[in-house]
């Protein structure tokens, strides 16, 4: 069969034969190379256990998995002629037969039941399973937990609080006063990424010496190299000339009044800096020997020689006092963080946590340690055969050593399957590398190529370095304008030119004018939100732009495509055409394009990344747990009022608030409960629950047993579901690592910020907004760039490594000179990647790319709106008129072609419901909740209106009944140890002197010997309550050969003389245990009675006597 360029490659690369290592352009299709080589491995034989797929996300796995499922599903179902000609489009060379089909048909079967299934999964994940499989090995618990970026923040919280809290001396006092407006956890975290340059031991000389330093160099050796005796009488003379003169001499005497003498030292060396060295200029902090002081003045002095060796041993000292303090803060944070490190292991130990970094850096030590290494690795060998590695570029070099440990027997021609053909695969792209934040490393690409290459050809293995040139998604208009935009940059690292599959696609580049910022006004009222922007700030005009425009070309404007032959057509534009690219989710953009859009009509998905405490759902749930936890919230209980869960109006809000006599809101309710029932009704029961319901049970119960949810999601649309969600799957999480408690779970909620990814893959017909991380490995016709302004200088980790040393960086005016080339090369590395996100935004585009840009844009500015600009104008981009003025298109080629396509709606009056669907069935009987025997009416005490009523008679009665249901099946010398553990001090004594003469007593030992049953669960359906179910616990049950006897206890005061006297309430009770036990124990006597704890009397109960009673529940 014979086939194109691009396609050819693809096939090369997808040769199980050889391991490859693939370099692949955006859009060229390495997920369909990598599900081709899986596929061809499977036909040719291999199991599915031995195949390991390493993929950078879980999207990323999912998404290759479906598509293989999709095509080893399709297979089975195939002609033969067809499933013929799609094995030879894989490019197999030998000739396939009948026996290729019948074993394609099987694949799917084969890969659905491997045994721990097809491995395609993230490193992560799969680190995760080894440590599962050998976690004795490894050191870890055999059940760990594997704990997210939350999670693990609220755990450095917790760790950096235990260190503060320390009596004593604390590592944590040393680093203190050291931080200037720093966040705490952003200096952890970037100790937690450096962490093993803490795990050697390093001394204050080595920290000195990595600055440039000599050893020992402290204050005192600075404050000598300053400054020479009689320094001070020197500025003290010149202090005085200055303040006899005007202008800046006059200034600057009055700032070296600060200096209080005799003599100087090292806190007065920033005294002196600030006077006698530049601040600004093309050299910065150098003596300002010629210009200080004024020429005038200059001329009385008759030390100028003097004070000039001054001031220049002041420059060279501020070069040693920064030095100095950055060393001495650097040994500061060596002090802490190796306390921190062993405190935030112990923590993670003790929870059974490991973070991202642990999978990791665990699986490497297990696959490095020569005690266990060859019978893990021999477990393992006898497993995987053939490793494939996705967005390899993105993997870091603690990843790249696990895969390295796991190919090692691969790479050595020996191990346990040595007889088996052997490979790995590795495909990236080192111009998408984005994610230097997570620890990739670009140059590892490369790197690692070349070690491969020679382990497996100094073994005769044959290896392959290939590309991927053709781009599958943009038309070639996109990709000349790509190939222009880096035709001078070099952050790319790699210049591979871009090739259109798509030839005959046309394509758009739109770039429109920038949107000024307009003049500051004082229109603004005082009385707006200090945080809502104008209404003609330039980032709302072009949300506003933006949105007209995507309306506009929804409802006037079609686009191109290409049928799988080749043969174009054109069609209407739809909402989910659109892909919006910002840089950032946190700026001004991302909440202005999705307000602009809404408000114009448009469909569009939510926000990429779900911050679940700012879902009006989620707010509406936490506010009414607030209350629950503390009633006297007034806020709370106001804001859950007027939300969806009890829809108040404001005006009943006024209502209840105004006027009332208490404080405090919850009260008043309940005061005027005759008005508001059901409000009422439903906040007690709740605050019943709130007690003894943990936090998932609670949240629970107000959204289904309440009808919560759709109250919501009836209000607020559906997509609020996503964040309630999110709230219930927190709860159970909170629970899983602590004592479950409501009070607790709100604080723990409260502690930091839950934010979710959304998979916007799968969202409908939607307009998309997203950032451009979020954006990878997607790709929309018509893409969006509005964030294209300059950007901020590149933000560097608060610790950087400095050739071994982890250096804690000071404020850029306090950087030493020898720091200065190790943070001018993280810069250029950040430089470098958001070139790299640039290169990743434009290439989402097939068809359509619209540039936009806002804010003060200046022509020499190195942003990215100038770059795609500059490029337009290069390749000869004509004038466009826009809504905002006058821009540019670059449109090589017409932009309809073909045929118009009618798109394919659904339409309701079209879809016949089947016959099957309109059956109906009679209705669904209404579920009757079972009723607790004790609650069937009646009195439960004898009528005495001369008996005082006891207090303390609940209490007292619950403790009587745990004292007879615990204390029988324990030692009797332990019963008071244990009685004092149960019961409360008001009614120990009382409970205790009753229980104990009770169990003491001979004529009722039976009802405790040994073989008798203690507090007995039973529930039944009722005839004599109309079929209806009771549910409840009988206090003892005795069950013998022909006869069950049930024993409910009374702590009743007044004691009835007889069972004709005794309440209609406990008469109906036994009524109850009797019909159900008699339909446990059908062949038995049933019989009943009553202990009267008070007397110590047990009264049998006639049957007549309790099932008379209980047929009168119905009727009563």
């Amino acid at each position: 069969m014979k086939m194109n360029e691009a396609s050819q490659r693809q096939v090369e690369a997808a040769d199980p034969a050889h391991s490859t290592w693939l370099a692949a352009n955006a859009g060229s299709g390495k997920t369909h190379v990598l599900t081709d080589r899986v596929a061809r491995l499977l036909l040719e034989g291999v199991m599915p256990q031995n195949i390991l797929c390493l993929t950078y996300t879980k999207a990323a796995a999912s998404e290759m998995q479906n598509r293989l499922f999709q095509r080893l599903g399709r297979w089975t179902m195939l002609e033969n002629s067809k499933l013929l000609s799609e094995l030879e489009e894989l490019g197999i060379e030998r000739s396939l037969n009948a026996e290729d089909v019948s074993r394609a048909r099987t694949l799917f079967a084969r890969a659905i039941e491997a045994p721990g299934g097809l491995k395609i999964q993230t490193i992560h994940s799969f680190c995760a399973s080894i440590l599962r499989r050998f976690p004795l090995e490894a050191g870890v618990s055999p059940q760990f937990v594997e704990i997210d970026e939350r999670a693990q923040k609220i755990l450095l919280s917790e760790v950096i609080e235990a260190i503060s809290d320390k009596t004593g001396h604390s590592s944590f006092d040393g680093i203190a006063h050291h931080f200037t407006g720093v966040e705490v956890r952003d200096v952890m975290r970037s100790v937690l990424s450096l962490a093993k340059l803490f795990e050697t031991t390093t001394s204050q000389e080595d920290i000195w010496k990595g600055l440039g330093l000599r050893p020992g160099y402290q204050d005192q050796d600075l404050q000598d190299d300053c400054f020479l005796p009689g320094d001070s009488d020197l500025i003290f003379k010149l202090r005085a000339t200055l303040l006899t003169k005007a202008g800046n001499d006059l200034k600057d005497g009055k700032y070296l009044r600060t200096i209080k003498g005799p003599n100087l030292t090292i806190t007065d060396l920033p005294v002196l800096e600030s006077v006698f060295l530049t601040k600004t200029g093309a050299a910065p902090f150098t003596a300002k020997t010629t210009s200080f002081p004024t020429k005038e003045t200059r001329l009385e002095l008759t030390y100028a020689e003097q004070l000039k060796e001054l001031m220049l041993r002041v420059e060279v000292g501020r070069q040693n006092r920064i030095t100095l303090r950055t060393a001495q803060r650097t040994e500061a944070l060596y002090n802490f963080a190796t306390e921190f490190l062993q405190t935030y292991h112990e923590y993670k130990q003790q929870r059974g946590f490991l973070d991202f970094d642990d999978l990791i850096l665990r699986t490497q030590k297990l696959l490095s340690d020569e005690r266990v290494a060859n019978w893990v690795l021999f477990r393992l060998d006898g497993g995987v055969d053939h490793i494939l590695v996705d967005e390899a570029q993105d993997t870091s070099p603690a990843q790249w050593g696990v895969i390295k440990l796991l190919a090692q027997e691969f790479t050595s021609g020996q191990g346990a399957r040595s007889d088996v053909h052997r490979t790995i695969f590795v495909v990236g792209d080192k111009k998408q590398s984005i994610f230097s934040f997570h620890g990739a490393d670009p140059k590892g690409f490369d790197t690692m190529r070349d070690q491969f290459a020679a382990q497996l050809l100094e073994i005769e293995q044959p290896f392959q370095s290939t590309t991927l040139d053709y781009s599958f998604r943009s038309s070639p208009a996109i990709l000349d304008l790509v190939d222009q935009v880096f035709s001078n940059r070099l952050g790319l690292g790699s210049q591979s030119t871009h090739l259109a599959y798509k030839s005959a696609l046309p394509g758009r580049i739109d770039v429109w004018p920038v949107f000024q910022k307009p003049e500051k006004t004082d229109t603004q009222p005082w009385t707006d939100p200090i945080d809502e922007v104008s209404t003609d700030h330039q980032d709302k005009q072009l949300a506003n732009a933006l949105s007209t425009q995507i309306k506009e070309l929804i409802e006037a404007e079609t686009i191109t495509q290409l049928n799988r032959d080749g043969t174009p057509f054109h069609r209407k534009i739809t909402a989910g055409d659109f892909l919006i690219l910002v840089q950032n989710r946190q700026k001004l953009f991302f909440r202005e394009i999705h307000r602009a859009c809404k408000e114009a009509g448009l469909p569009i998905a939510g926000a990429d990344r779900l911050k679940v405490s700012a879902e009006l759902g989620v707010r509406d749930v936490i506010s009414l747990l607030s209350f629950l936890a503390l009633p006297e919230d007034n806020l709370s209980l106001a804001e859950a009022l007027k939300s969806p869960l009890f829809s108040w109006s404001e005006q009943d809000m006024f209502n209840l608030a105004e006027g009332r006599d208490s404080q405090f809101l919850w009260r008043s309710l309940q005061d005027r409960e005759a008005e508001f029932p059901d409000t009422v009704r439903s906040l007690v029961k709740l605050r019943n629950l709130a007690d003894f319901k943990r936090p998932f049970e609670l949240i629970n119960h107000i959204l289904i047993a309440q009808g919560g949810r759709s109250k919501l999601l009836g209000r607020l649309g559906l997509e609020a579901a996503e964040g309630i969600d999110a709230l219930v799957s927190q709860s159970l999480f909170y629970e899983q690592g602590n004592v479950p408690s409501l009070t607790g779970f709100l604080v723990w909620l409260d502690s930091d910020e839950l934010v979710i990814k959304r998979q916007m893959d799968t969202i409908e017909d939607k307009i998309r907004v997203m950032t451009v991380h979020g954006a990878k490995g997607l790709e929309a016709p018509i893409v969006i760039l509005p964030d294209t302004a300059a950007r901020s200088a590149p933000t560097i980790p608060d610790v950087v490594d400095h050739h071994g040393i982890a250096v804690w960086k000071p404020n850029k005016n306090l950087v030493p000179n020898t720091l200065n080339p190790t943070l001018d090369s993280l810069k250029m590395r950040q430089v470098d990647e958001r070139d790299r996100l640039l290169y990743v935004a434009l290439t989402r585009a097939e068809s359509w790319l619209i540039v936009m840009g806002s804010g003060d844009i200046k022509e020499e500015a190195d942003c990215w709106y100038n770059a795609i600009r500059s490029a337009a104008i290069a390749k000869g981009a004509a004038p466009l008129i826009t809504a905002a003025g006058s821009g540019l298109r670059y449109e090589p080629r017409p932009w309809r072609a073909g045929a118009l396509r009618p798109m394919e709606k659904l339409e309701r009056e079209k879809c016949q419901v089947p016959v099957w669907a309109k059956t109906t069935t009679s209705p669904v009987p209404q579920k009757i909740s079972p009723r607790a025997p004790s609650d069937l009416g009646g009195d439960k005490v004898v009528s005495n209106t001369l008996a005082d009523a006891n207090p303390d008679a609940l209490s007292l009665g619950e403790a009587v009944h745990t004292l007879l249901e615990v204390l029988p099946s324990i030692p009797k010398e332990k019963w008071k140890t244990v009685a004092e553990k149960l019961i409360k001090n008001e009614v120990f004594l009382q409970a205790w002197a009753e229980a104990q003469d009770i169990l003491m007593h001979p004529d009722l030992a039976h009802i405790f010997a040994p073989g008798t049953l203690a507090e007995v669960n039973i529930s039944a359906h009722i005839d004599e309550l109309s079929g209806n179910p009771i549910q409840g616990s009988i206090d003892r049950l005795i069950v013998s050969a022909n006869k069950v006897l049930a024993i409910d206890f009374k702590t009743n005061q007044i004691v009835p003389e007889n069972p004709s006297q005794v309440p209609e309430g406990i008469l109906r009770q036994l009524g109850a245990y009797a019909a159900a036990l008699k339909q446990v124990f059908p062949n038995h006597a049933v019989e009943t009675s009553v202990l009267w704890t008070k007397t110590r009397c047990l009264m049998e109960v006639p049957n007549d006597l309790i099932i008379n009673s209980l047929q009168r529940v119905s009727s009563s």
